[in-house]
């Protein structure tokens, strides 16, 4: 069974207190939740106070970044080591507004993947295209590369343990999304690539999720879709009830 991933990614969003709260009133709503797993990635300044909070449950914690480098001259990164200290288990690498906003390349998304692997943290990939990609055909050509460079040299063992975010940019922050069969043909794409590249357990394994403007009202039926085994939700994770309903309305996947 491919248990369900969702994702709470607050961006430059809450404060420490505001983080606790949420993390907090969390607890209590998702108790009884174990067809889930619950990821948060707050801002830095909040990763110790959540990790504390979620220590004894079955909560997650993920950075939204990190540097490839063990330490050195860079002036506002954070290093795999510092993280694994304060106890997060997950990174988010290559997001779509790293990759727009700060540069980052596929040669950087890898070296933060191997990087995340080699200090045991479970690294959350993201990929996707933009707008003008998407408009001219190019989706699956593009999504192909960001595979293929992002996910250089590493194997078939690790890939199993991977979560992969397919966030089309053109989808992020719009209140536009794929549809769930638009969705589920890119999903089912990237898996076909994962077999190709690293077998059929890594391929079967390797939880795909899916992530641009989802809300509790489109969860249901975006999980219902073979290859989506969750999502990395923005906008709707900020208010605690919205990310509670999208976590309820996520689907088991059985891979046999």
């Amino acid at each position: 069974m491919r248990i369900p991933c969702i994702i709470a990614n607050w961006k430059m969003f809450k404060t420490v207190q505001e983080s606790i709260a949420f993390t907090k009133e969390l607890k209590n709503l998702a108790s009884n939740i174990s067809h889930v797993h619950i990821v948060i990635a707050p801002p830095f300044t909040a990763l110790n106070a959540v990790v504390g909070m979620t220590y004894d449950t079955k909560i997650s914690v993920a950075s939204q970044n990190l540097h490839w480098e063990k330490d050195g001259p860079y002036t506002g990164e954070v290093s795999a080591r510092m993280l694994h200290e304060v106890g997060v288990k997950h990174v988010i690498v290559g997001h779509s507004e790293r990759r727009q906003l700060f540069n980052e390349t596929d040669d950087t998304v890898n070296k933060k993947l191997r990087t995340s692997l080699t200090n045991n943290l479970s690294p959350i990939v993201c990929i996707g295209e933009s707008l003008k990609e998407h408009e001219a055909g190019l989706s699956l050509k593009v999504i192909d590369q960001q595979l293929r460079d992002g996910l250089a040299n590493i194997d078939a063992i690790q890939v199993e343990n991977l979560i992969i975010a397919y966030e089309p940019i053109w989808a992020i922050g719009t209140g536009k999304n794929a549809t769930p069969a638009q969705a589920g043909k890119v999903h089912a794409h990237i898996r076909k690539r994962l077999f190709e590249s690293f077998g059929k357990k890594a391929s079967i394994s390797c939880r795909l999720i899916y992530g641009g403007s989802v809300k509790p009202e489109n969860i249901e039926e975006l999980t219902m879709q073979p290859d989506v085994d969750g999502a990395l939700v923005g906008g709707a994770s900020l208010d605690v009830k919205s990310f509670f309903e999208i976590i309820s309305g996520s689907l088991m996947k059985d891979t046999a």
